[in-house]
């Protein structure tokens, strides 16, 4: 699989090995700021891993609530990519051009800083999400428990960056079939599923009411409300979600599933659509 450009560093480290040391060459994911502008406002500065850089600015204009429609996105330029002379500034810059007139830098009352550690920080709140008026997802959508657990190997085998250094996380979008339709990874979980949405976006397939979203690592607040505002009625982790992101999950009517490996997962909320409706009757009772 081929790695996006800048993407992983390589450098030398030392191996202990029960007792034998060698010098060896290793890869390191990379992680580099990306200041993201709306014309010449600079809108937020996030750390994450090179590539896809595009679709990350767009995938967060979007779950941020500062667009309000994906057609309103004009042009993203990704400043100095195609030329290997650029600064690293010039590198880590992304403008994002908007129709229906000039950006009104008032807008950004909204404190913004993206970490890989922390996601959103400052705005980590349900309060948040209920003013920008967010509605529940419709409980039409229904995905085989079977087919649900074959998601996370679907993931794991299409991770080129995660292979290669070992310490990368990734998102990853399927339809009702659990077909793959994108994986993106990056330092920052945020940012692999605001690249999956700004993917969906230059596909025009918002809002994706239709589809489940995998990410590695834990289920935290920021995905669930990045979900949400794409439309994504399932999404699913290997790991725990976190209290918070539980208690959006449930109020919006957000199916959130855990600990999906092998044959078994927890379901936190909207257990509806992928249990069957007598299996849950039976296990209620």
């Amino acid at each position: 699989m081929q790695l996006p450009r800048r993407s992983v560093q390589l450098t030398q480290v030392t191996e202990w090995d029960d007792g034998e040391v060698r010098a060896i060459e290793d890869y390191l994911a990379a992680e580099e700021p990306l200041e993201i502008r709306i014309g010449e406002t600079p809108v937020t500065v996030t750390m994450r891993t090179p590539g896809h850089d595009a679709e990350l600015a767009a995938g967060f204009l979007w779950t941020e609530g500062l667009v309000e429609t994906p057609d309103q996105i004009a042009a993203v330029h990704e400043s100095g990519t195609d030329s290997p002379a650029a600064s690293s500034l010039r590198k880590n810059l992304v403008r994002v051009e908007l129709r229906g007139g000039a950006f009104d830098p008032s807008t950004l009352q909204r404190n913004f800083f993206a970490a890989s550690s922390c996601g959103i920080c400052g705005k980590a709140s349900i309060e948040a999400v209920r003013r920008r008026d967010l509605r529940p997802l419709q409980s039409g959508f229904h995905i085989d428990p079977s087919l649900l657990c074959q998601l996370p190997a679907k993931l794991r085998d299409q991770q080129a960056v995660f292979g290669r250094t070992g310490g990368l996380h990734a998102a990853a979008l399927f339809d009702a079939a659990g077909n793959l339709l994108a994986l993106r990874e990056d330092i920052g979980r945020h940012n692999a599923v605001d690249k999956i949405v700004g993917w969906a976006i230059g596909q025009e397939l918002l809002p994706l009411s239709s589809h489940v979203l995998m990410v590695s690592g834990r289920g935290g607040f920021e995905i669930v409300q990045k979900a949400l505002a794409a439309g994504i009625p399932v999404v699913a982790s290997v790991s725990a979600p976190s209290s918070l992101a539980v208690k959006l999950a449930r109020e919006l009517s957000l199916t959130l599933v855990g600990f999906l490996r092998g044959r078994r997962f927890v379901v936190y909320s909207g257990a509806e659509r992928c249990v069957a409706a007598e299996s849950l009757s039976q296990a209620r009772d």
